[in-house]
């Protein structure tokens, strides 16, 4: 069976994190990947746009280009910022089939769930709901 894109995504970036030795580094790697997030644009910060259930302000939304589905979200928060860059180094650029069936192994695999507050886990799985609710519409 051939590994799909967004399955190799997981495998190397849970590759990148063994790198770190603490979670120090590793959160300080998240908001580096956040860093280098592509620009939002000004007039799609708005309700239509922004998960609920964040604690801090995010916004995501798509475009379709072709059979694929190209993600792009912002956030206010640093480390907000870092898990939307891992999620969108997995999902985004994707088909829809390939996202919907693409388990997001990653938070256990990294310790995510673990290691984050409770808010910010809420608000990752928030962003991982759009993305799959984005997925099973396409």
């Amino acid at each position: 069976m051939s590994t799909s894109g967004a399955e190799q995504a997981q495998q190397e970036l849970i590759e990148d994190f063994e790198m770190f030795d603490n979670w120090m580094d590793r959160y300080q790697y998240i908001i580096d990947m956040g860093k280098q997030l592509p620009d939002f644009p000004e007039e799609c910060k708005t309700e239509e746009f922004k998960i609920q259930g964040c604690q801090s302000n995010v916004w995501m939304r798509h475009d379709v280009q072709g059979d694929q589905l190209i993600f792009n979200a912002t956030s206010d928060a640093a480390i907000v910022s870092g898990l939307i860059a891992v999620l969108l180094r997995i999902y985004s650029g994707r088909t829809a089939a390939e996202i919907r069936t693409t388990e997001p192994h990653f938070l256990t695999d990294l310790g995510l769930d673990k290691h984050l507050s409770p808010t910010r886990s809420n608000g990752l799985h928030a962003m991982l709901e759009r993305i799959y609710l984005v997925a099973q519409q396409g």
